[in-house]
């Protein structure tokens, strides 16, 4: 998809079924290149990442195939070290072979990895906890040269990285002895990466806490069904609360989304929860204060951009702190082109309501950045052109066919 139009003013109306989670799926397809033998992933959402992914994987020998939501990996054969540059350039998450290369041959040869420009995410972290491991570390040429298998022993993460943690559990896997993660993310999809892996046998334990310990094991392939999305599921929420209309959402965690629906209940949104179910009837909109990212169990970075979208039109004034990426108001510029009133100064941004937004022609710059710009053109009058629009189909499946079943006027080229 390269251009989207979006012809804004109706409200999104209906039910849609969470798909699963970008952020989970793309861990536990690196952790596959760790696995001797056949895994089953269901649930898996149709995305662009994936489907990157399992080429990447093909490309160390692993046999890939996939048939709507279900994936088929299989590692029982030898795998390569070496990733594809091309290939590996195209994502962020490729750098999670590192760990599961290092476990399964204790070797990896990583070219830098790519995905959204949202500022500095620095690999020190990855690579320091390896080298405490006692992995030798090179960097040359643009590569990663990573060589012996880990050892024993504690690491210490200076900052909760949601990818350094997830790197060096799958490293732990071939370790000589157990690990332990100290000052770990505590993200969901780790925790499910963990349940997964300890399907196919290791021993993890502590995912979701600070504190991870990873105690080798012999490994074997395994059956797992993927998190829900809960970004994809904000994502829903914020497009309904800006267009004053009414969802619900089935398959998803509510628990794992609260911090973005809490801030959509005090912007006067009505929120119910099931146990896995949410609906959102949307009301006179109004600023919800202070909107600080953070990691989790914060609000989440992910939802900044779609969750500011939705406040456009809101009564008074929102302001939003971030934390995590120094470039993530990126979409900002294509927002005022809408007729958002939007202040930026460093990491903070401050959003007055105003009364209308209007159609324009802007450009995607990253996955959330895109959602954001769709959720704007909603709620907006006229016709959005949003152009590199392909940033979607990174993180949401079928997203157009989804959009329309709720009412919305939305078309694509290419």
């Amino acid at each position: 998809m390269e251009i989207l139009r979006i012809t804004g003013g109706r409200p999104l109306r209906g039910t849609l079924r969470v798909q699963g989670s970008k952020n989970a799926v793309l861990p536990i397809l690196a952790a596959t290149a760790a696995i001797p033998g056949p895994v089953t992933l269901t649930n898996c959402p149709p995305i662009r990442d994936a489907a990157v992914t399992c080429a990447l994987l093909e490309g160390l020998g692993l046999k890939a195939s996939a048939r709507g939501s279900r994936l088929e990996i299989d590692g029982a054969g030898p795998v390569g070290s070496a990733p594809d540059p091309a290939l590996a350039g195209r994502l962020r998450s490729s750098f999670l072979l590192l760990g599961a290369l290092l476990a399964r041959n204790g070797a990896a040869e990583m070219p830098l990895p790519g995905g959204c420009v949202l500022g500095a995410r620095p690999l020190d972290l990855h690579l320091a906890g390896l080298e405490r491991l006692g992995v030798r570390v090179c960097c040359e040429g643009g590569r990663i040269l990573c060589r012996g298998r880990p050892t024993g022993g504690t690491v210490l993460l200076r900052c909760p990285s949601v990818g350094a943690t997830e790197n060096l559990i799958l490293a732990a896997l071939g370790a000589s002895g157990s690990v332990r993660i100290l000052g770990a993310a505590r993200e969901p999809e780790i925790a499910d990466l963990a349940d997964f892996l300890n399907r196919c046998g290791a021993s993890v334990r502590g995912a979701g806490s600070p504190c991870v310990t990873v105690t080798p094991a012999p490994l074997h392939g395994a059956s797992h069904r993927v998190l829900p999305d809960r970004m994809e599921a904000a994502t829903w929420l914020c497009a309904a609360a800006a267009t004053g209309g009414e969802l619900r959402l089935l398959e998803l965690r509510p628990e794992q989304l609260r911090p973005v629906s809490e801030a959509l209940r005090r912007a006067g949104c009505g929120i119910e929860e099931g146990e896995t179910s949410l609906r959102l009837r949307a009301g006179p909109l109004r600023a919800p204060g202070l909107l600080r990212t953070g990691p989790y169990p914060a609000f989440p970075t992910d939802a900044q951009a779609p969750v500011m979208a939705a406040l456009l039109r809101a009564e008074g004034c929102t302001r939003f702190e971030e934390t995590v990426f120094e470039a993530r108001f990126r979409h900002v510029p294509a927002l005022r082109a809408l007729g958002a009133e939007i202040e930026t100064a460093g990491r903070l941004a401050r959003v007055r309501g105003v009364k209308r937004l209007h159609g324009a022609r802007i450009a995607a710059t990253d996955l959330r950045g895109a959602a954001a710009m769709v959720i704007a053109a909603l709620s907006a009058e006229g016709e959005t052109t949003i152009t590199q629009a392909w940033h979607l189909d990174r993180g949401y499946g079928r997203f157009i066919r989804r959009l329309r079943s709720l009412g919305a006027e939305a078309e694509e080229d290419g």
